[in-house]
């Protein structure tokens, strides 16, 4: 599977999101989403954002580029506030329902940023976001700390690198755990070329093929012998080459593994 990913920075333009003096949520949004981006691309992972400057696209307007783009998963980077500074902090991660990638994914950033200081607030479901209920794709909302509470910008500054990768870790590990489930789940095939009672009739049978260059297998099959050719990760690929087998004069059939 070639998963591709789209991250967005949350804001931008004219929407700075929260403040706090003078530090504005849009740019240490950019700055975490370009960087997490960054090292997703040097480990191979097919990776675009909504915003690589600081410009203003609405939630709707995000969420219609990953849905054109055909993003697997989508990723928005925010940041919290608390009404009294300093009164709150720790990272949070929002979902529109759970049961699926993105709740793991959240749950996994979220970890691997608690083991780097941050308080972890959890994974909460909110079906209110527009980034989440638009999105055709799995999609998680990040606050990487609150804007107003002095440690957390601290630790945003300070344990930067580390954060971005805790962030591009977690992404990594939960694809590449997608991609082996899908090929655990995905079936192969192969061509049968007959069937028989007697096994010494198959393993003539198999000397035929062999001459032929088909490196063909018996196999047991509820008190028969099958003589098997090849492993075919697609059903079209094993047909192809049947077609060039029955072309020889065999019977054949592909059978699903």
């Amino acid at each position: 599977m070639d998963t591709k990913i789209y991250i967005d920075a949350g804001h931008g333009g004219y929407d700075n999101g929260a403040t706090y003096n003078g530090r504005k949520e849009k740019d240490d949004n950019l700055k975490l989403a370009l960087a997490v981006g960054d090292a997703l691309r040097k480990k191979g992972i097919d990776t675009d954002f909504t915003r690589e400057k600081d410009v203003y696209q609405s939630p709707s307007e995000k969420a219609q580029m990953a849905n054109e783009g055909d993003a697997d998963l989508f990723i928005s980077f925010h940041r919290s506030s608390s009404p009294v500074p300093n009164t709150n902090g720790g990272v949070e991660a929002y979902v529109y329902d759970t049961g699926g990638i993105n709740e793991q994914l959240a749950k996994n950033i979220n970890a691997n940023l608690e083991k780097i200081g941050f308080k972890n607030n959890g994974v909460r479901v909110n079906k209110n976001l527009t980034i989440l209920k638009k999105t055709n794709m799995p999609a998680v909302l990040l606050d990487i700390g609150y804007v107003n509470t002095d440690q957390d910008n601290r630790d945003f500054d300070t344990k930067f690198d580390q954060i971005v990768n805790a962030i591009s870790d977690a992404i990594i590990g939960v694809v590449d755990n997608e991609d082996q489930q899908q090929e655990e789940d995905t079936p192969d095939y192969a061509i049968q070329v007959g069937l028989f009672k007697n096994q010494a009739n198959a393993a003539s049978l198999i000397d035929d093929l062999q001459t032929e260059g088909y490196d063909a297998e018996l196999e047991p099959m509820g008190g028969y012998y099958a003589v098997i050719i090849g492993r075919y990760s697609s059903i079209a690929a094993a047909e192809k080459e049947e077609e060039k087998i029955q072309n020889m004069g065999y019977e054949t059939i592909v059978i699903e593994r």
